[in-house]
């Protein structure tokens, strides 16, 4: 023992303790705290990749699925719909995709990988609302002869034709955006993830 009282020894190992201790008790706490950070299960499903079965799917005939929580929409064109795509360049604000709302494998006239399906965010580029399937051609309601065909928005009367490209004039600013999807199959159409990433 020291002359002074002080036992240096134990001082040491009170301290190294003391410091074990704490050291074990940041780490309990540190670990909640970053696994925190994850996402939950719940928020890594809504931003997975969907598979969506279209081997029912009929010419002319449209399906929703949902992904990261948001109506998509994959319509079967008609040789008809295809065709009627050229006539209605005049009539839209931008018939060449030109504004970046599609990968770069839709950014052709019929804005999909296979012309037959078209592959959508079903929301209007205006204020979100969600657009009406309007497949029939001369509905009086929308134009008559000059509507060949696509999707309505009633909130505030945006057009869009069936390749989602909107119409001039009208409050949507841009097209209707095509998210990143591939053809796993003949079948399946894979909705949040491009074909880079398959």
């Amino acid at each position: 023992m020291n002359q002074d009282g002080v036992d240096k020894g134990r001082r040491r190992f009170l301290t190294a303790t003391t410091a074990v201790v704490g050291g074990i008790g940041a780490v309990y706490t540190a670990v909640p705290f970053l696994a925190s950070w994850k996402p939950s299960a719940k928020a890594q499903a809504a931003g997975a990749p969907v598979s969506v079965d279209i081997s029912q799917l009929e010419p002319g005939q449209r399906i929703t699925t949902e992904w990261r929580g948001r109506p998509v929409w994959i319509v079967r064109r008609t040789q008809e719909m295809l065709a009627n795509l050229k006539k209605l360049e005049s009539q839209l604000a931008d018939p060449n995709s030109s504004m970046p709302q599609q990968p770069a494998y839709a950014q052709n006239e019929y804005r999909s990988i296979k012309p037959e399906y078209l592959v959508v965010i079903g929301i209007c580029t205006h204020l979100g609302c969600s657009p009406l399937y309007r497949p029939e051609v001369g509905a009086a309601d929308l134009g008559g002869d000059s509507w060949l065909g696509g999707f309505f928005c009633p909130c505030h009367g945006s057009k869009f034709d069936l390749a989602g490209r909107v119409y001039a004039g009208v409050p949507a600013p841009t097209n209707l955006v095509v998210p990143p999807y591939h053809f796993a199959d003949d079948n399946t159409i894979v909705v949040g993830e491009d074909e880079g990433a398959a």
